[in-house]
């Protein structure tokens, strides 16, 4: 009996998926470039890269009123500076509006729970976003009311915190078009396609 070693480069595909992850890293950071220099100077609104994607943050103050889920008119142009970059730079990617909550019982705005509110509060930013040109069937709202917080909720802090919508505008990934499919070698053994390239 023997032992066969080899030894590769890496697979076309591994290659092909790496690329594109770098291009679409790139393609987001620029785009966060320039929302942080449309949105320089806001309080309460923040950027960050994630591995789910560019996640634009806004406190629900600077979006709503305690307990509601309609947007206020001072949130306009914060939300119309994002809608424009989404419009122009990422529009032919995939975007997720996100609501979240503190860990407070509703007690007086009527809602069933942190989950309609959250929820609400999501569905009304993707309202806006449709209605300043943002492709509907690019955007999709959940609401997870208490469930992911960013902070402690055992401070008004931190509470404050995570109340709050997110914007996330998330990677295109691709598959890879190389077949997974193998074949035999002249010593017999399988080896995937790609590798015979």
């Amino acid at each position: 009996t023997g032992c066969t070693i080899i030894f590769q480069k890496g697979r076309k595909s591994d290659v092909e998926k790496i690329q594109s992850l770098q291009n679409e890293v790139d393609r987001l950071s620029k785009i966060m470039a320039e929302l942080e220099e449309k949105l320089k100077g806001l309080e309460g609104v923040s950027l960050n890269m994630e591995a789910r994607g560019l996640v634009i943050t806004f406190l629900d103050e600077i979006l709503f009123d305690s307990g509601k889920d309609k947007i206020r008119a001072e949130a306009f142009p914060a939300l119309d500076k994002v809608a424009s970059v989404i419009v122009d730079k990422a529009s032919d990617l995939n975007v997720g509006v996100e609501g979240h909550t503190d860990n407070e019982p509703i007690k007086y705005s009527g809602w069933k729970s942190n989950w309609e509110l959250s929820t609400a509060r999501a569905t009304s930013v993707l309202h806006y976003l449709v209605g300043k040109g943002v492709s509907p069937s690019r955007l999709a709202a959940i609401g997870y009311a208490e469930q992911r917080p960013v902070a402690s909720n055992d401070t008004l802090e931190g509470r404050r915190k995570n109340r709050r919508v997110e914007v996330v505008i998330l990677p295109e990934l691709k598959k890879s078009s190389s077949s997974p499919v193998s074949e035999k070698t002249s010593s017999g053994l399988l080896e995937p396609k790609e590798n015979l390239k």
